[in-house]
């Protein structure tokens, strides 16, 4: 784990981001996962278009449970910080479920961002906000981080528009790498 992270305490579990509401939607309120998200979890990953870009693998409580514990272990490694995206509430609290961002570190000058939406949630600019809100956070928590990526199969034109709403500009186009990347990969930087 980074020695600035430690020293911050941005480890645990009360490291809470935000994200501004839009004229069309709410504010957004990003908290490490919990044992309490596997049933939303469970029920975001019915989404074909999900299980089609992303890695997760989640169809039932024990595979649920399989990833909450990884997203845990990563917290406590300080190696993969994951955020569970919400609706917030007025007063302060959590709505629906709507997305995942995460900081995959590597303990050098360069990290990889990820992220997802919930169907129920596409094109109200969560994935946006929400990563805007990690790579802010990001820069300020980690010490020595110079270099953020960001990477996504070269079809994925949503991921595209993400990278470039965020300010992460298009630096490679990577060869596919069948049978884990059966298309190109686009590479996404921000400095």
């Amino acid at each position: 784990m980074s020695r600035s992270l430690m020293m911050l305490g941005m480890f645990d579990a009360e490291v809470r981001l935000g994200a501004v509401a839009t004229a069309t939607a709410p504010a957004l309120v990003l908290r490490p996962w919990r044992p309490a998200d596997a049933a939303d979890l469970i029920d975001i990953h019915r989404d074909p278009v999900l299980r089609r870009w992303g890695s997760g693998d989640v169809r039932d409580e024990a595979s649920a449970a399989r990833w909450l514990g990884a997203q845990q272990e990563g917290w406590t490694s300080g190696r993969r910080f994951a955020f569970a995206v919400l609706e917030a509430r007025p007063g302060g609290g959590e709505g629906a479920l709507v997305g995942n961002v995460v900081l995959k570190a590597s303990g050098g000058p360069s990290a990889e961002v990820g992220y997802w939406t919930a169907a129920h949630a596409r094109g109200k600019g969560v994935a946006p906000r929400a990563l805007t809100a990690l790579t802010d956070w990001a820069f300020a928590a980690v010490g020595g981080l110079t270099r953020l990526e960001l990477l996504h199969q070269s079809d994925n034109t949503a991921s595209c528009r993400v990278a470039e709403k965020t300010g992460y500009v298009l630096d490679a186009v990577l060869p596919a790498a069948p049978p884990d990347y059966p298309q190109p990969g686009h590479l996404h930087v921000r400095r």
